[in-house]
């Protein structure tokens, strides 16, 4: 049984049109230019993202291509459809003795009661370590979790961003992924492979055992990748997919860049706006590091930290976005 079996019509309609938003943020297009490019009248990529349109095959296929997504939103699609024949069909009905399995969804059994995310950059390289404590409160054993890496240096020209990552893939062994449960590492499957896009199932199970997260248990787990400045341009993006307590971003940069950063908040229902509290700053050894924090964030919120280098003005800042 597929996760997206669970999901009712709402909720797969809203996960859609978050995937688009979230797609078109990181490739940095307003809704008309991406309307136009897909061929719609200029409004009808917003009516798309509020819910005012229901979601249809040929815009899902549309914006795949064009935001170059790695059939992420036509996966939406897919659920979005599934979940509207079996709303009309009895026999699609999920049998009550078979729970589904929801690792990483809208409506799962895991809540993230603390989501903490570190990237520090050492002037050419970036290594984001993600700690998450997560909480089964669902029926049923959880033995896998999602995890998405995507980048992109272009994101207002899909076309020179594909033919870049062509070129210049992005790698399993420059990515070095770790991952780690309760002191035991995870082992991990990949699920997508492309240019600039991985999607990972982080497994609890190793060569010694398994230890599933049980209903009613609660887990800390980790994860750290590395990717080049060549490759990841200057912002940090986190999307908010699962119920989610408490949230919380750490940069470190080398003082000796000058870096600045700033940093803003989209929800389905509205524009970039500033972040609703500044980031904190201090300086600790040879590095400058900034901090944001927010408490029961919104479901398909997403939050967008930005910075430069006062001290290296002549680098073109390429554009990339790590989750």
């Amino acid at each position: 049984m597929d996760a997206h079996d669970a999901v009712t019509v709402e909720q797969a309609s809203a996960n859609f049109a978050a995937e688009v938003a979230y797609w078109r943020e990181v490739r940095g297009l307003p809704k008309k230019v991406l309307a136009e490019l897909m061929g719609f009248h200029p409004s009808y990529v917003s009516h798309m993202e509020s819910g005012r349109h229901k979601p249809t095959a040929d815009f899902a296929r549309r914006a795949d291509e064009t935001l170059n997504a790695g059939k992420a939103i036509w996966r939406r699609w897919n659920e979005y459809e599934t979940a509207r024949v079996r709303q009309t069909t009895a026999a699609a009905a999920v049998p009550a003795s078979r729970p589904a399995e929801q690792p990483y969804a809208t409506g799962s059994a895991i809540v993230v009661e603390h989501d903490a995310a570190r990237l520090d950059y050492d002037g050419s390289l970036y290594r984001l370590t993600m700690r998450r404590l997560l909480r089964n409160t669902g029926t049923a054993p959880i033995t896998r979790y999602l995890i998405r890496i995507s980048v992109d240096c272009y994101p207002g020209d899909p076309e020179r961003s594909n033919a870049h990552y062509r070129a210049h893939p992005l790698t399993w062994d420059e990515l070095e992924l770790t991952a780690t449960c309760r002191g035991e590492v995870m082992r991990w499957e990949a699920k997508h492979d492309r240019d600039a896009f991985k999607e990972v199932w982080l497994l609890f199970d190793n060569d010694q055992g398994r230890f599933p997260l049980y209903p009613g248990d609660s887990v800390w787990i980790e994860y750290a990748y590395t990717v080049s400045d060549t490759k990841w341009g200057r912002w940090f993006q986190r999307a908010v997919r699962l119920p989610t307590e408490h949230l919380e971003v750490t940069l470190a940069f080398p003082a000796t860049l000058d870096p600045v950063l700033w940093g803003t908040e989209t929800s389905m229902t509205a524009e970039a706006s500033p972040l609703p509290s500044a980031p904190g700053r201090r300086e600790e050894d040879g590095m400058r590091v900034f901090t944001w924090s927010t408490g029961h964030p919104a479901l398909h919120a997403r939050y967008r930290l930005e910075w430069r280098f006062r001290a290296r003005p002549e680098q073109n800042v390429n554009q990339g976005e790590f989750r």
